[in-house]
């Protein structure tokens, strides 16, 4: 996909070619994505901020369009995006993709649902939409640039705003000049600010970039004209996000061959992605060398500098607050705490004596040396000896052994029949027809599948 003009005319294209021919593997890492966010959502339905985003939802009511967490009755396309995007972020526990630091799936997959379910979509549209989805996310984000993220926007609510839109664009059959229009809506609607992660605000700007997505198609397919170069435009979003203006390369060469979202990272600690590849190299150190916490002298992580904004937060008094805090994470790892598992990141757990006194203990240094999804963790001991490892996330890992991990993450998040049952389902996603396709996912969602 060879194109010489504008971010947002190649989006648009892409997001309603009819005629590509989406690769499998990178259909495969979508039902892994639609499987992870179904089931980090599942676990997540009952806090605190979901509770609030429904109540929200219920009291608005509306046209009978889509499903969503926690509702019995439908509700429009619209808010049930809403909804099940600020759901599927509130364990922040689902996927993260480095090529743009975002969440993609959370943003891109309530607004593929809720738009496909509206238009009743057979199961191979709906995986094919979510794909071009994710794909347009990764592409535009990796457009914008870490300058972007480091001026203080979240990408899973701006660049999933984008391919929210896409996604949506695809299913409600727009041509490629309304889907322009509609990333420019998108374009205006885009938002979220970093200064918000440790709140319930992150987690709605999940929502938010879906809910967008699906008011900028929709409004598009009725017509609506916005500027349809709103991305890279004069005083457009990338001048005015904080995007890098020298990016001149095509963001969408090497389409339909090459998909960047196969590359996406699953989380297997129940806490910022941030924070995973520290974990990592010391759960290496440990077990590799059986390290108590007695042993430990002192710890030292070496990072790159942008995630000292991110999840560094010293002192956390929150279980959520702690979700942000490398060095408190860093202290659970090598307490033996279960950094998988929810119910280790509580409120009394950031007072416990022992984690706070090993979290003391870790210093973290910025190297711009380092890769933003590596570490380089030292373990300096009270015998004199000086342990080290590093990791690094990028590295490649089967699309096998992801599953297997993401199976067992399951389990253990909604319970060990329910995520066989789940992964049968997502399995055959592509074959099945519209009101079988919906009746389960309506089912899933269900106030009975409590």
């Amino acid at each position: 996909m060879q194109t010489s003009d504008g971010v947002t005319a190649q989006a648009a294209r892409f997001a309603v070619d009819r005629s590509i021919e989406f690769p499998e593997h990178a259909l495969d890492f979508a039902r892994l994505s639609f499987y992870d966010y179904f089931a980090v959502a599942l676990a997540g339905r009952h806090e605190p901020v979901s509770k609030i985003a429904r109540e929200l939802v219920t009291r608005e009511g509306g046209t009978p369009e889509a499903s969503a967490f926690g509702i019995r009755q439908r509700v429009p396309a619209r808010a049930a995006a809403l909804l099940n995007g600020t759901v599927g972020h509130a364990l922040d526990y689902d996927d993260t993709h480095f090529a743009f630091v975002g969440h993609p799936t959370v943003a891109v997959l309530p607004a593929t649902l809720a738009i496909a379910e509206q238009q009743q979509a057979d199961g191979n549209a709906l995986l094919e939409a979510l794909l071009c989805g994710l794909e347009t996310t990764c592409r535009v984000g990796a457009w914008l640039g870490r300058a972007h993220y480091n001026a203080g926007f979240h990408q899973t609510a701006t660049s999933g705003a984008f391919g929210a839109t896409a996604a949506c664009a695809r299913l409600l059959g727009l041509d490629a000049t309304q889907a322009a229009h509609a990333l420019g809506i998108a374009a205006t609607r885009a938002s979220g600010l970093k200064c918000q992660f440790g709140t319930m605000g992150k987690p709605f700007h999940a929502g938010m970039a879906a809910a967008s997505g699906v008011e900028a198609a929709t409004l598009a397919s009725l017509g609506f004209v916005s500027r349809p170069d709103a991305i890279e435009c004069a005083g457009g979003f990338a001048a005015s996000h904080g995007a890098r203006q020298d990016n001149v390369a095509g963001p969408f060469d090497g389409l339909p061959q090459q998909f960047r979202f196969v590359d996406v990272q699953y989380k297997f600690h129940a806490c910022c992605h941030g924070t995973h590849p520290a974990l990592e190299a010391l759960l290496a150190l440990r077990a590799g060398h059986d390290v108590k916490p007695a042993d430990v002298a002192a710890i030292s992580l070496r990072i790159n500098p942008q995630w000292l904004p991110v999840c560094c937060i010293e002192q956390p008094r929150t279980g959520l607050e702690a979700k942000f805090s490398l060095a408190f994470t860093a202290a659970m790892v090598l307490a033996g705490v279960d950094t998988a598992s929810l119910r280790s990141f509580s409120d009394a757990a950031c007072t416990d004596p022992a984690l706070v006194s090993l979290a003391r203990r870790t210093s973290i240094h910025a190297d711009p040396a380092v890769a933003d999804t590596a570490c380089r963790a030292t373990i300096a001991t009270h015998a004199g000896a000086c342990l080290e490892h590093t990791v690094e996330l990028a590295d490649a890992m089967p699309y096998t052994r992801q599953l297997a991990r993401l199976r067992t993450k399951a389990a253990a998040l909604i319970g060990e029949a329910p995520a066989k049952e789940l992964w049968d389902f997502v399995a055959q996603l592509h074959t099945l027809p519209a009101r079988e396709l919906y009746a389960r996912i309506h089912a899933l969602m269900s106030p009975a599948a409590a």
